[in-house]
């Protein structure tokens, strides 16, 4: 084959590839699945189907107002604009390919429709908390006891308090196996160090894991990142605790009265800070500028 030839066939392969390429992004979800009722779910039924889709899973309920990914609006968008929009959405992330659970009515009852994603591709931006009419839209989930607490209406030890420009989420649950600290720590070698730093960061992980089910995915629109963006190292990496910091602590020889994993500052101004106590104690701290 001649080299203008070949030259030819090539630039012929890359200009199909290119025009097939728009094709292939506009389709970064496919049906996986559906459900009907021949009436409006249950609670109960709802999220059951839920559970048995997702398997183990953790869904999260999708924000209209917060990040978007381009994956999902693919499907949402043209949805929301049709004259049977969804309803409510849900993504479950911890799988090899995103799933996504949609909403819709269908004739006198609904429907479940499973979208399985490419992946959740929206690129971070800085956290930032939106603007919400009302505490009670806020907390919708909770019960007001008083001018400034609330108590989740199924987990009593999940509580809000508000005050002046600060808003303090807390948990209290004891934990089985608390966080060991070890007193000698100074006194070990590099390697005997580094696994243990590991140990405590993946405790931390989960820690972390159980504050954003706890109180991110408590309330509805308080930050613009969706649940699932909290999770991803792209977005959290500067904000969360490193090994340097845990090993700082270690080193001391002193527990700390709390443990600061995650802490930033958004858009606004505001301080965004999860602290822990390694022994079933959590807080959200999110405090106006």
């Amino acid at each position: 084959m001649g080299k203008a030839l070949l030259r030819n066939v090539c630039l012929l392969a890359l200009t199909l590839l290119c025009a097939a390429l728009p094709a292939l992004a506009a389709q970064p979800a496919k049906i996986s699945g559906a459900v009907d009722s021949k009436t409006p779910f249950t609670r109960e039924r709802l999220f059951a189907v839920l559970d048995s889709v997702g398997g183990s899973g953790t869904w999260m309920e999708w924000d209209r107002n917060g990040v978007q990914d381009p994956s999902m609006m693919s499907v949402l968008g043209p949805s929301f604009k049709s004259s049977n929009p969804p309803q409510m959405v849900w993504v479950v992330s911890d799988r090899e390919r995103p799933l996504m659970a949609v909403l819709f009515a269908k004739g006198a009852g609904e429907v479940m429709v499973f979208y399985e994603l490419s992946s959740l591709d929206a690129k971070p931006e800085p956290l930032k908390l939106n603007p919400t009419p009302s505490l009670g839209q806020l907390f919708a989930d909770y019960q007001q006891v008083s001018s400034s607490e609330f108590v989740h209406m199924d987990e009593p030890n999940l509580k809000v308090t508000v005050t002046g420009k600060r808003i303090r989420f807390t948990y209290r649950k004891a934990d089985e196996n608390p966080l060991r600290f070890d007193k000698d720590f100074a006194q070990k070698n590099f390697v005997e160090k580094r696994s243990e730093v590991r140990s405590y960061m993946d405790f931390f992980q989960f820690e972390y894991a159980l504050m954003l089910r706890a109180f991110v995915q408590s309330v509805h629109g308080m930050f613009n990142w969706q649940s699932w963006h909290w999770y991803m190292t792209a977005w959290n990496y500067k904000a969360m605790i490193k090994p340097e910091e845990v090993e700082a602590i270690l080193s001391k020889g002193t527990p700390p009265e709390y443990i600061t994993i995650f802490k930033t500052r958004a858009v606004g101004g505001e301080s965004v800070e999860f602290r822990v106590t390694g022994n079933g104690f959590y807080e959200l701290d999110v405090v106006a500028p």
